[in-house]
């Protein structure tokens, strides 16, 4: 049975039984049984550098930073040497980390970025505007990262219907060296779901394909979205088993359930949920079909913009993260995290807040609090008040800027629509007329 067949035959049993919860509690409880470490993400130094507690880089795949006075960022790199396919797989950066995750583009030698998520998704902040949008969303064009030492510059973007493709020119400040990214991203995949279609997902990864993202002769491509587990972990595992299953032809084919194994051994996780494994057998069986690489989307317009000034970006670090969710409790083994309290008005709900302890008047939003009933503990309480604030007011500028954003790309694609030009161009053709009559009337 060649491998083509294989698969199909696969997905048909699955989904014949209903059996798709049942295959993925299995493929979680076979990862109980690894035993890899991720001491440097539990060191106490290292824990606000990740966006959800429960999600953390294992020791022997982690990115190791080599520049500044941090080594650590929440990523690994993921190697499928069957496929000759390398991804770094990460979370969305937050407010603290953007220095380090663009000293990890530029160490790793990245030449392009896959995102898979939105700044804001239901409310709530998922990621940090870690790169400069443009002048013509309201943003800056370019963004300075002192920590790291590098610059980002926004050059241009071609925006499609649920994609953006964005070019970026980072600069190292030292050396002058700059190289362009690509920054692909995607926008209508909801956090925990899935793309509208095996075929919207498909013409996105033909477009990130054909422009050598994924190729071995450069850097492997940062892949992230919020926790860098569950999109991230889709998009991988469905373009890996692609190249995979033409590679093999005729030759036997073992499963995607070992392929995502075997991803699993490099990063926690991979795949949170019974959709998205179902979505992405469907979406390799689709990918099959053609030959996705050749097909254009057409539904591609193109934006360009010139840099034109700079702007800074100063962010305290954020208070300890939350847990990502029941679906990796099993996975390292601990029991699922109670639900957090209901939040105060002058909080956010976007923003990454710890599990709360069995003594909560020693705790807070930001970590323990150690009372020493004294000056110095009123001083630690109002400065945590201070910083609730303005992470609060930070949380509602970003998304301000979001929603601006999204109104002026709205009203740019019906300004532009076939329809509206037709209108426009007849309404100022019948005024120029109504116009020039009456400035014929009053002449005579």
């Amino acid at each position: 049975m060649d491998a083509e067949t294989s698969v199909r035959k696969e997905y048909n049993d699955i989904n014949s039984k209903d059996a798709w919860p049942s295959i993925y509690q299995d493929i979680r409880k076979e990862c109980l049984k690894f035993d890899y470490s991720a001491v440097e993400a539990k060191k106490l130094k290292n824990k606000n550098l990740n966006r959800y507690r429960d999600v953390s880089p294992y020791d022997h795949t982690r990115i190791i930073l080599k520049k500044g006075t941090c080594d650590y960022i929440n990523a690994n790199i993921v190697k499928m040497e069957e496929a000759d396919r390398q991804y770094i797989l990460t979370q969305g950066p937050l407010p603290n980390t953007t220095d380090h995750f663009w000293l990890m583009v530029w160490e790793q030698n990245c030449s392009a970025v896959i995102m898979l998520n939105r700044i804001i998704e239901k409310d709530q902040v998922k990621c940090h505007q870690y790169w400069p949008m443009g002048s013509n969303k309201g943003g800056e064009n370019q963004m300075l990262f002192t920590e790291a030492l590098l610059k980002v510059e926004f050059v241009s973007e071609i925006e499609a219907s649920y994609y953006i493709k964005r070019v970026l020119r980072l600069t190292e400040l030292e050396s002058g060296d700059s190289r362009e990214i690509l920054h692909f991203h995607y926008t209508t995949w909801p956090d925990f779901g899935v793309p509208q279609s095996p075929t919207a997902f498909l013409y996105f990864l033909a477009e990130v394909r054909r422009s050598g993202a994924l190729s071995p002769n450069v850097g492997p491509p940062v892949v992230h979205c919020s926790a860098g587990i569950g999109r991230s972990g889709t998009f991988c595992l469905v373009d890996s088993c692609l190249v995979m299953i033409k590679e093999r032809k005729d030759c036997e084919w073992t499963s995607v359930r070992d392929v995502l194994l075997e991803m699993r051994r490099h990063r926690m996780g991979l795949i949170q949920t019974v959709e998205q494994l179902r979505f992405s057998y469907l979406a390799i069986i689709e990918g099959l079909k053609d030959d996705w690489e050749s097909v254009n989307d057409n539904e591609v317009s193109t934006i360009e913009v010139n840099a034109n000034h700079c702007a800074t970006v100063e962010d305290e670090p954020p208070p300890l993260p939350p847990p990502r969710g029941e679906s990796l409790a099993i996975q390292v083994n601990l029991r699922p995290l109670p639900p957090l309290p209901s939040e105060s008005p002058s909080t956010s709900s976007s923003s990454p807040v710890s599990s709360r302890s069995s003594s909560p008047e020693n705790e807070t939003e930001n970590g323990p609090l150690i009372d020493n009933r004294n000056e110095d503990g009123l001083r630690q309480r109002q400065t945590v008040a201070e910083k609730q604030k303005k992470t609060a007011e930070r949380v509602a500028e970003m998304k301000r800027k979001q929603k601006a954003a999204e109104s002026w790309a709205r009203l740019k694609r019906s300004l532009f629509h076939p329809l509206s030009l037709s209108i426009g161009v007849g309404a100022l053709v019948v005024g120029g007329v109504v116009a020039f009559s009456y400035f014929v009337a009053t002449r005579v």
